[in-house]
C-alpha cells in the first residue's frame, strides 16, 4: 500500500494554514503552441514557482532554467517525437496558492512536475500529489521532509530533487575541513532558531567528531543581532583552527568583519548560505576578510560555460543565481523519466507511464551541468558539491568539485 504523507506531518514541517483561497492569476505559459488534452503529438508537464512576491527571486531563475532546457529538447524535436507542452504557472510564494495551481495543472492533465521551489510550498504540493502518484521534481527545497517523513519512516516515492539537503551540506563541508583542510579542531557559530542553521551546524559537528575532529567551541546568535563580539571573543579563546558559519551571506559579512577586527586570522567556511556575499552590486566582506575562506553550492560561476551562454542567449542576462542550473536539472531529470515511460511505449497520462516516469529517476543516471547523480533512498541526489573560495579582490571563484 502506497504511504500517504500525512496532514499532521505537513502541517509540522510547512507551519502553513490550509483555509482554502480561491486562485488567482496564475501566469501561464508553454514552450508548445499544441494544447494539452487528448493530443497524443504532446506531453503535458507543468512547470510552477513564485514568479512575484518575495521568493521571485528564485523562482524565476528555478523556472526559466527549467524552460531553458524544456525548449532546447523541443527544438531537437521532442521525446519520441512528442513536443513538451509545459504549463507555467505563478504559486506567489504561498502554500495554499501551490496547492490551488497544482490543482489546475491537473486538470490541464499534467504528467509530471518541475516545482516548487521553496519548502512550504513545496510540502504542500507533496500532500497533494501523493493520491494521483505525480512524478514531481523540486529544483531547491532543502528540507528533508520534502522526500521522507522521519517520524513514520515513510519516503515520497514520487518527488524527488535536485539541490543536495541542508545535513549533507554540513556533512561534507566536516569532511572538506578534515580532508582537504587538514584541520583538527573546529569552532562554530550559528543562529539559534533557524532551521537552516541549525541543520547544517548539527550535521557539521556530528560529521567532524565522527572524523577524528574536535569541536572545541559552539556558539549561538539570534536573528537579528549586529553584535558577535561576545561569541567571537570565546571562540578566539579556544584557538580553532578553522570556524564553520553555517549562516546567510549577510550575517556571515558582520562576523568575517568583526572576528578580523579581534584578530582572529584562522579560515571560516560555510554552505551555501554565503552565495551572494560578494556580488556586482553588494558587497558583506572584503577581500582581506575573505581570504583562506570557502563555502559550498550547487553550482559555480564557470562550471558550465555551454549552460551559461546559451541562458544568457535565451534570457538576454547571465543566469541570476545558483537556482537557475538547479531548474535546468529538474527539468532533465523529469523528462529523463519521461524518456524511460516512452521507451517503454505507454500511454501518456496513465498510471503506468507515470510509474514508469518514477521508476526511470530512481533507477537512472542524471547529466546535468549541476554534476551527475543517482537518487538515494530518500530520492535525494548523491552528487559532488562545488567548493568556491576567493581571489586576490575577494570575488567568489570556484575552487573544485568534492
Amino acid at each position: 500500500m502506497k504511504k500517504m504523507i500525512s496532514r499532521r506531518a505537513f502541517l509540522k514541517a510547512a507551519g502553513v494554514a490550509t483555509t482554502a483561497a480561491a486562485l488567482t492569476a496564475c501566469g501561464g505559459g508553454s514552450s508548445s503552441s499544441t494544447a494539452a488534452g487528448g493530443d497524443a503529438a504532446v506531453i503535458t508537464i507543468g512547470v510552477m514557482g513564485p514568479l512575484t512576491g518575495g521568493a521571485a527571486v528564485y523562482g524565476n531563475a528555478v523556472v526559466n532554467g527549467a524552460m531553458l532546457y524544456i525548449d532546447q529538447v523541443n527544438a531537437a524535436g521532442g521525446i519520441n517525437g512528442k513536443k513538451i507542452n509545459a504549463i507555467k504557472m505563478d504559486e506567489k510564494g504561498d502554500a495554499t496558492e501551490a496547492v490551488n495551481v497544482y490543482t489546475k495543472m491537473l486538470d490541464e492533465g499534467i504528467t509530471g512536475l518541475v516545482g516548487d521551489v521553496t519548502t512550504g510550498p513545496t510540502l504542500a504540493v507533496v500532500a497533494e500529489s501523493q493520491e494521483a502518484n505525480m512524478p514531481m521534481v523540486t529544483a531547491s527545497a532543502t528540507a528533508e521532509a520534502v522526500t521522507y517523513d522521519a517520524e513514520t519512516d515513510t519516503v515520497y516515492t514520487n518527488v524527488f530533487r535536485t539541490t543536495f539537503t541542508d545535513p549533507y551540506q554540513g556533512q561534507r563541508m566536516a569532511d572538506f575541513a578534515w580532508e582537504v583542510m587538514s584541520k583538527k579542531t573546529a569552532a562554530v557559530l550559528y543562529a539559534s532558531g533557524n532551521d537552516y542553521s541549525e541543520g547544517l551546524y548539527k550535521n557539521f559537528v556530528a560529521q567532524f567528531t565522527a572524523n577524528g575532529g574536535t569541536v572545541v567551541a559552539e556558539e549561538a546568535y539570534v536573528e537579528g543581532d549586529a553584535d558577535f563580539n561576545a561569541q567571537l571573543t570565546n571562540i578566539k579563546g579556544k584557538n580553532p583552527e578553522v570556524v564553520f558559519l553555517p549562516n546567510y551571506y549577510q550575517d556571515n559579512g558582520m562576523i568575517l568583519g568583526q572576528a578580523r577586527g579581534l584578530g582572529i586570522d584562522v579560515p571560516f567556511i560555510g554552505g551555501d548560505g554565503w552565495d551572494g556575499i560578494v556580488t556586482t552590486s553588494e558587497r558583506y566582506a572584503e577581500a582581506d576578510e575573505l581570504a583562506g575562506c570557502y563555502f559550498c553550492a550547487n553550482y559555480a560561476p564557470g562550471a558550465n560555460t555551454g549552460f551559461e551562454d546559451a541562458y544568457k542567449n535565451a534570457y538576454g542576462e547571465a543566469y541570476p543565481n545558483g537556482f537557475a542550473p538547479l531548474g535546468y536539472d529538474a527539468a532533465v531529470t523529469l523528462l529523463y523519466g519521461i524518456e524511460k515511460a516512452e521507451a517503454a511505449g505507454l500511454e501518456v497520462g496513465t498510471d503506468a507511464y507515470k510509474q514508469a516516469v518514477i521508476d526511470g529517476i530512481k533507477n537512472g543516471e542524471v547529466k546535468g551541468v549541476t554534476g551527475t547523480f543517482t537518487f538515494d533512498e530518500h530520492n535525494n541526489p548523491v552528487k559532488s558539491i562545488f567548493i568556491q573560495s576567493f581571489d586576490a579582490e575577494g570575488w567568489p571563484v570556484l575552487d573544485r568539485e568534492f
